[in-house]
């Protein structure tokens, strides 16, 4: 288990309960039963939580006092958790992380107005930071603002090239996506707000915030490659293909393989069929696009941790930084 793991297993239960504040009964019956109840549930089947707790560590790690960030890192967490939320609307989902999505469960209209109420704690949860003076607060607001906003925009480009059945698409624009859509929420904004809060100086702020981004574009692609050659027992397995995702495996073989034109089909079947899921992933590989994938991923993180060694004096948050980046591409599920 590297350094990262355990520190991950070893804070999650704490921001866990930190969260699960935020969540306490409405003041009615129905009001806990349509809202605040279903949205607890949501938030406590997490995933590792580490958004949140990157954000303490960078605090940490510019010498910074991490309970300090705490509330900040929930606001980031509570962002994660209404993107979900509308995000399983947008692509019709039906299950995450093993459980039905929560607009199966409660349906659409309950969902939403949950998903809405998680994105007013983003900035409530700064606000009411009695930890911090205006001036922090102020740019951590500005700092979750621009997050959302470029969270935003990703999704745009996601939901409007499958609408339009765009795949006319370079590797570029499938970078452009991932960085605004996920690397950004993922590891620039959570880095750099522990930074703040920690009293960084602005270079060490914006070498943390390029660590962040390179890390988190790393852990999309790393997703886009377990989706496709992960475990076939995940109830998501090759749903990329499916879906019809952009993602860049997909996009380096519809440019380089021979086979484009039969990979292209089966990308816009929607397919359930497992043999023509695996004859995609077939393609792809014969094209060179999984190590391609892999390669990129690599060099994001190899260059990132070379950044961050320069930017950090030597410290326990920092080893456990670098390990971060390691983890991101090593992870298998």
């Amino acid at each position: 288990m590297s350094s990262f793991e355990l520190f991950l297993k070893t804070h999650h239960k704490k921001i866990d309960k930190h969260l699960a504040t935020y969540f306490q009964a409405g003041t009615t019956q129905d009001m806990t039963r349509y809202l605040y109840g279903p949205l607890a549930e949501y938030s406590a089947n997490s995933g590792k939580r580490h958004r949140p707790l990157i954000c303490q560590l960078a605090c940490e790690a510019v010498g910074g006092d991490p309970n300090k960030a705490q509330r900040s890192a929930a606001a980031i967490e509570h962002f994660h958790t209404a993107a979900l939320i509308h995000d399983d609307i947008e692509d019709d989902a039906q299950t995450r992380r093993g459980e039905p999505c929560l607009h199966i469960k409660e349906g659409e209209a309950l969902a939403i107005n949950a998903g809405d109420l998680a994105l007013s704690l983003v900035t409530g949860s700064v606000v009411s930071d009695d930890q911090l003076d205006d001036a922090t607060k102020l740019r951590v607001l500005d700092e979750l603002i621009a997050m959302t906003t470029r969270t935003i925009e990703g999704q745009a480009l996601d939901i409007g090239w499958a609408r339009d059945k765009r795949f006319d698409l370079d590797i570029e624009d499938y970078l452009l996506m991932a960085r605004h859509k996920t690397a950004c929420y993922s590891g620039a904004i959570p880095l750099a707000v522990g930074a703040i809060i920690g009293g960084a100086d602005e270079q060490t702020i914006e070498s943390l915030r390029a660590f962040g981004m390179a890390a988190g574009l790393a852990f999309q692609i790393q997703d886009d490659l377990i989706n496709l050659t992960g475990s076939d027992k995940s109830k998501d397995f090759r749903i990329d293909i499916t879906e019809g995702k952009r993602t860049l495996v997909a996009i380096h073989a519809l440019k380089n393989s021979p086979e484009s034109d039969e990979l292209l089909r089966i990308l816009e079947m929607h397919t359930n069929d497992d043999a023509m899921k695996a004859r995609a992933v077939e393609i792809m590989k014969q094209a060179g696009s999984l190590d391609y994938a892999r390669n990129y991923a690599l060099g994001l993180v190899t260059e990132a941790k070379s950044q961050l060694n320069d930017a950090l004096p030597a410290s326990r948050a920092k080893d456990i930084l670098l390990s971060m980046a390691d983890y991101f591409i090593d992870r298998k599920m």
